[in-house]
């Protein structure tokens, strides 16, 4: 009977689609295929039990084959669904990568979808956001460094070719040309340094030092600076205080934080240098009686040629924040800025006390 056939081939059909809707709000692909595969086995096998029903009613062969072929069909169409369902997001995710393969870095993948799939996408999404922000950044880096070289290689070949023309007398505008050349040979320098910490190729020389004595020195350089601008220059750290560090690398991020207070401190004004020892670390804080860091700035002050004010940055290049950064987070250390309650600004950080 060709009539009951076409029933339990449309029940089979029905039973199959309704199973595979079921199993795609499964959160888990490897659970989502464990049901394709009990479907796939038990829909055949119950057709095949009914086939049995029907021979030993009705001793048709025919039909048999018809009821068997009809309800494996339909198994085989609702596997096929789920299949497809769980394969278009990979589909998607895999055009989200060609396009970004492609140049396109602002291709996302979606993430309409549950379980693992969500998750797949949305690490993909991360990843994806995250080579956008490098790329910019080496845009920025790129367009900054062209900029403050072009600055300082303009001026020395103004000078060389007045001097070739005869036009001033070369003797004259040495110190000028001292200047721009230390300018360009500390931006180099700069950049090299940030190359090496970026590509985790910096190398430490760690030894135990006397903290005071290495904020002793940062400070011998910068106040004949603080003096001409009658800002009172002071440090509160406590004789035998000891760290193991490379003494150069935090002498440099002592330099390069003090330069920027003072930079950002007005005249009368006051920076200071205070040393907090705690059980496991030692916190190292700048503190200035300047204006403090505007809100718009103070997620971007660590950034490369950032400059808050180019009117004060003093001819910086804008690298000095970065390359503390990167210092004291090579010394498993981190590093932070935040507004003093009472105005000004301050700027942190911390070394971590070893034996």
């Amino acid at each position: 009977m060709i009539w009951l056939a076409l029933i339990v081939t449309s029940a089979s059909l029905a039973v199959s689609l309704l199973v595979a809707r079921l199993l795609r709000l499964i959160p888990r692909i490897g659970l989502q295929l464990a049901g394709l595969a009990f479907l796939s086995v038990c829909v055949p096998l119950t057709a095949v039990l009914l086939s049995g029903w029907v021979m030993f009613h009705m001793g048709a062969d025919v039909k048999i084959l018809a009821v068997a072929a009809g309800s494996a069909t339909a198994a085989a169409v609702a596997g096929l669904l789920l299949a497809r369902a769980i394969a278009r997001p990979l589909r998607q995710l895999g055009t989200a990568a060609g396009l970004i393969a492609a140049g396109d870095l602002s291709a996302r993948a979606p993430t309409t979808e549950r379980g693992e799939l969500r998750t797949l996408a949305t690490a993909f999404n991360t990843m994806a956001a995250s080579v956008e922000q490098l790329f910019d950044a080496r845009r920025e880096l790129v367009a900054w460094a062209s900029h403050d070289l072009r600055t300082p290689l303009a001026s020395l070949r103004a000078v060389v070719e007045a001097a070739e023309d005869g036009l001033i007398e070369p003797s004259n505008y040495l110190p000028t040309l001292r200047h721009q050349t230390s300018t360009l040979s500390k931006l180099i320098d700069d950049l090299f340094e940030l190359a090496q910490i970026d590509a985790g190729a910096l190398t430490l020389q760690l030894e135990r030092t006397d903290l005071a004595e290495i904020i002793s020195s940062a400070l011998r350089t910068l106040r004949p600076e603080a003096a001409s601008r009658h800002i009172n220059l002071t440090s509160q750290v406590a004789t035998g205080t000891t760290v193991r560090v490379a003494p150069e690398k935090i002498e440099r991020v002592l330099s390069n934080l003090i330069a920027n207070a003072l930079r950002h401190t007005p005249a009368d004004g006051a920076v200071a240098i205070r040393v907090e020892e705690r059980p496991l670390q030692i916190y190292v804080h700048v503190e200035d009686s300047g204006a403090g860091i505007d809100p718009a700035a103070s997620t971007r002050i660590f950034e490369r040629f950032f400059r808050a004010d180019r009117a004060r940055s003093g001819g910086g290049a804008g690298l000095g924040l970065a390359i503390a950064q990167g210092l004291i987070e090579a010394h498993g250390g981190r590093i932070w800025a935040e507004n003093r309650p009472h105005g000004g600004a301050r700027v942190s950080f911390s070394l971590p006390i070893t034996a």
